[in-house]
């Protein structure tokens, strides 16, 4: 007994073209708003597991006391008088520290498969990607929000549209530069790598810089290095807006440097990102 096989209808072929490959196609408006219910996907990872925030809380408030006391009198004569200079560089080094999260965070998900959950989704491939960069700025604020305050309780008296202005600021900047940290998530295999490789370029930038003492008072050679540090122009600029409320010329090239560091690495992260997923 011969038995035969019925052949494949039209509809069956395209019912299987359609589960197998569904449609990628995804509006600007239905984007955004899929990247931003990542956002809070990111942020409810956030409330069930808090520790998540122990840097940008704890971080903070020891660089904020420990510098200030035990370098204040030696470098500024005061304590009164080095929370001026310390407070925007603390502010700077803790936010864009912890911009780092961003990368460790997309590479840990990408290795247990959360990206690939995501990918049998009707929904736009980048939206995982941009809803993790958004959620982070909540990061970013809770750091920022926290140095002000410890600033303020020890004594620090900054001028209060500065300080809204400074705290967008560096939101921004921060938020660009968490693209490279996604880059570089990205890129290598494991979370661990990108903080590694992470701290060895921050720790350089942040402190050959004017966060935390006088440029005057470094060599010749370091001096030339620290004034062209971007980390320098964005702690000048802090300093400017939160101690006089001036607008000067390290606002307009620190928004420029964050331009430019969005225009570079956004492209390659998503492109990046869009190959991996």
């Amino acid at each position: 007994m011969t038995a035969t096989l019925s052949p494949t209808t039209s509809d069956e072929i395209s019912l299987a073209a359609r589960v197998s490959d569904p449609p990628r196609t995804v509006g600007l408006g239905a984007t955004v708003a899929q990247s931003f219910t990542m956002g809070y996907r990111g942020m409810l990872k956030i409330r069930h597991n808090p520790e998540q925030l122990f840097d940008v809380v704890l971080q903070p408030v020891i660089f904020t006391l420990m510098f200030t006391y035990i370098f204040g009198g030696a470098l500024a004569g005061s304590v009164s008088a080095y929370l001026p200079v310390i407070i925007p560089g603390i502010l700077v080094q803790t936010v864009i520290t912890t911009s780092v999260v961003t990368g460790t965070q997309l590479r840990e998900d990408m290795n247990k498969g959360v990206f690939d959950r995501f990918r049998a989704l009707p929904i736009a491939r980048v939206s995982p990607l941009a809803g993790a960069l958004l959620a982070d700025v909540l990061r970013y604020v809770i750091a920022t929000v926290i140095t002000f305050v410890v600033g303020i309780a020890i004594g620090w008296r900054p001028e209060v549209l500065g300080l809204l202005g400074a705290m967008l600021l560096v939101l921004v900047c921060s938020f660009a530069v968490s693209w490279i940290w996604a880059l570089m998530g990205m890129l290598v295999k494991s979370a661990s790598a990108v903080q590694g490789f992470s701290l060895m370029l921050l720790f350089p930038l942040t402190f050959l810089s004017n966060a935390f003492v006088n440029v005057e008072t470094m060599p010749g050679w370091l001096q030339a290095f620290v004034k062209v540090n971007p980390v320098s122009h964005l702690v000048t600029a802090v300093r400017e807006l939160t101690n006089s409320g001036h607008v000067g010329i390290h606002v307009v090239w620190s928004l420029v440097g964050a331009a430019v560091i969005t225009a570079i690495f956004a492209p390659l992260t998503v492109r990046a990102y869009m190959r991996n997923a």
